[in-house]
């Protein structure tokens, strides 16, 4: 369902059985929730600092190779919105190495 690499690919699908509006039982799928990882489980092995006008994925795709990757460097600085982490020019970024 999910490409390998994707934040999503080692979740488990639940199933939920209700009964819909007619009285008729139902299975509604969906997938475990994902939890951050804890801040600072990895180790960075480098650090960015943000220049004007760049962008979550050249960043990613310059240390990782993959700029889909966006959310592991997302996952390391502890943050739900990537597209903050280049919102403040001169702001540190960890890069952590894919698990």
């Amino acid at each position: 369902m999910f490409e390998p690499d994707s934040r999503y690919a080692k979740l488990t699908t639940k199933k939920l059985a209700v009964t819909d509006a007619d009285g008729e039982p139902q299975d509604i799928r969906y997938l475990e929730r994902r939890l951050l990882p804890a801040a600072g489980e990895d180790t960075p092995f480098a650090e960015h600092v943000v220049a004007q006008g760049d962008r979550l994925d050249n960043i990613t795709a310059k240390y990782l190779g993959d700029p889909t990757q966006f959310w592991r460097v997302a996952d390391a600085n502890d943050t739900f919105r990537p597209e903050e982490l280049t919102d403040v020019v001169g702001r540190r970024i960890a890069i952590v190495m894919p698990r």
